[in-house]
C-alpha cells in the first residue's frame, strides 16, 4: 500500500499539462504516493451543471491531500449560456471549485511564497522574499451575495444602517450586493499563523494589511485582532498598512517585507503582485491549508489556447509539489526539488516563453529531473 493518497485534479486548459509535468517530477523524486483522479472543471459545467460533483468531493475525503492544476471561470451569464441545453433555464449557478474546496474542507490558510531565485531575469529585485498569508475562507470571497436584492434582506440593512434607504430609489432589481464578512476567530487563525511562521523561520516583521480607515467594522476588525495577537510575539514587529499603499510599497521596496497577512480578497491581491516581482505568474506557487487536510494549486490559469502545446512555465506548478511535500513532512525530498530548481533557473540555460526562451514546459520539467 502506497504511503500517501493523493487527489488528482488537473482541471482545465494547461491545469493538464503542469500537472504532467508534476507527475514526472513526483515519479522522479520516488514519492511512495497513489494518485486517485478527480472529475473537476468546465467540462463537467457544461455537462452536469456542477464543475466540482459531490463523487469528486467524496473522493478526496479519503486521500491526505490533493494537487490541482488550473480552472476555468466566467461570469454568470455566459457561464448559463455555455450549459447544454438541457440544463439551461433550471436555475444553475456556476461556483468556483476551489472557492468551494476551501470552505468545504475548512482550508483557512492560503500561503503563497514569492521568492526572487537568483538568475532569474523577471525579478524586479535580487533580495525579495515574501510570504503572504491570505485568509481563505471568509472576507469579499466568502460566496455571500445577491441580485438582484431580496426585498427582506433590503428591509433588514435599511432598518440597522441609515445609508442604506438612499438606494431604494434605483429599484430593488438594479441593487447587486456582496458581503465582506469577518469573524474574529478567522482574523486570529490567519494572523497567528503569519506570526508563527515567523517565529519558526526568524523573520523580524508581520504586515497586517486592510482598509480600517474605510472599511471601518470588519478593517478594524482584522487590526484589532492583529494587534492582539502580536503582543504574544514580542521579537516580531507588527506593522499595519492600507491596501492601496502596500501595493505602491511592495513595488517601491519589497525587500522590506517579509510576511503580509490579509484578508481574502486584499491577499489575493497582494499575492499576484508580489508574484510579479519575482517572475511573474509563471513561479507562483501556493497552499490552501486546513487543520487536517491541503489543496495545492499554482496560481495562474487554464490559458486554454495554450493547452496541449506545453507552452507555459512550469516553474510554478513544480515548486507549488515543493510546498505539498513540506506539508506531507518529507522535508528532505522538498529541499532537493527547490534546490534543484534553483540551479535550473541559475543556469538560464532552459526557459519558457515569459524568461524569454523558447522551450517548452517538458524542457524544462526534464532539465530538472536531470539533476536529481
Amino acid at each position: 500500500m502506497a504511503k500517501y493518497k493523493i487527489a488528482w485534479l488537473p482541471g482545465d486548459g494547461v491545469g493538464n499539462d503542469v500537472m504532467e509535468c508534476a507527475r514526472l517530477v513526483l515519479d522522479n523524486l520516488g514519492l511512495d504516493a497513489e494518485y486517485i483522479h478527480g472529475d473537476i472543471g468546465w467540462e463537467f459545467w457544461k455537462s452536469e451543471g456542477d464543475a466540482l460533483p459531490e463523487r469528486t468531493v467524496n473522493m478526496m475525503k479519503d486521500t491526505d491531500c490533493a494537487l490541482f492544476g488550473a480552472i476555468t471561470s466566467k461570469p454568470k451569464e455566459e457561464a448559463e449560456t455555455e450549459l447544454n441545453p438541457e440544463l439551461q433555464g433550471k436555475d444553475l449557478v456556476y461556483f468556483s471549485p476551489i472557492v468551494r474546496m476551501r470552505q468545504a474542507f475548512n482550508l483557512h490558510t492560503n500561503l503563497r511564497p514569492c521568492k526572487a531565485y537568483p538568475g532569474n531575469p523577471l525579478n524586479l529585485k535580487e533580495g525579495i522574499d515574501i510570504t503572504i498569508f491570505r485568509e481563505n475562507t471568509e472576507g469579499m470571497y466568502g460566496g455571500v451575495e445577491f441580485f438582484p436584492i431580496p426585498e427582506a434582506v433590503f428591509n433588514v440593512l435599511d432598518e440597522n444602517h441609515p445609508k442604506m434607504g438612499k438606494f431604494r430609489k434605483f429599484g430593488l432589481e438594479n441593487i447587486a450586493l456582496s458581503t465582506r464578512i469577518m469573524t474574529t476567530q478567522g482574523c486570529e487563525s490567519i494572523v497567528r499563523a503569519a506570526f508563527e511562521y515567523a517565529k519558526k523561520f526568524g523573520k523580524k516583521s508581520v504586515t497586517v494589511v486592510d482598509k480600517p480607515n474605510v472599511l471601518r467594522e470588519t478593517g478594524g476588525l482584522m487590526i484589532r485582532t492583529a494587534r492582539k495577537v502580536a503582543k504574544e510575539y514580542p521579537g516580531i514587529e507588527l506593522w499595519e498598512t492600507n491596501i492601496d499603499a502596500q501595493c505602491m510599497w511592495l513595488v517601491k521596496n519589497p525587500d522590506q517585507y517579509e510576511v503580509l497577512v490579509a484578508e481574502n480578497m486584499f491577499g489575493d491581491i497582494l499575492s499576484d503582485l508580489a508574484a510579479q516581482l519575482i517572475g511573474g505568474l509563471g513561479f507562483a506557487c501556493s497552499a490552501n491549508m486546513g487543520d487536517d487536510y491541503g489543496v495545492f494549486e499554482p496560481t495562474h490559469g487554464s490559458a486554454p489556447k495554450y493547452h496541449g502545446i506545453y507552452k507555459v512555465n512550469p516553474m510554478a506548478m513544480i515548486l507549488t509539489v515543493k510546498m505539498m511535500l513540506d506539508w506531507l513532512g518529507e522535508k528532505a525530498m522538498a529541499d532537493k526539488l527547490e534546490n534543484t530548481v534553483m540551479e535550473v533557473i541559475a543556469e538560464g540555460k532552459v526557459k519558457t516563453y515569459d524568461m524569454g526562451g523558447s522551450d517548452s514546459s517538458l524542457d524544462v520539467t526534464n532539465a530538472i529531473i536531470a539533476k536529481f
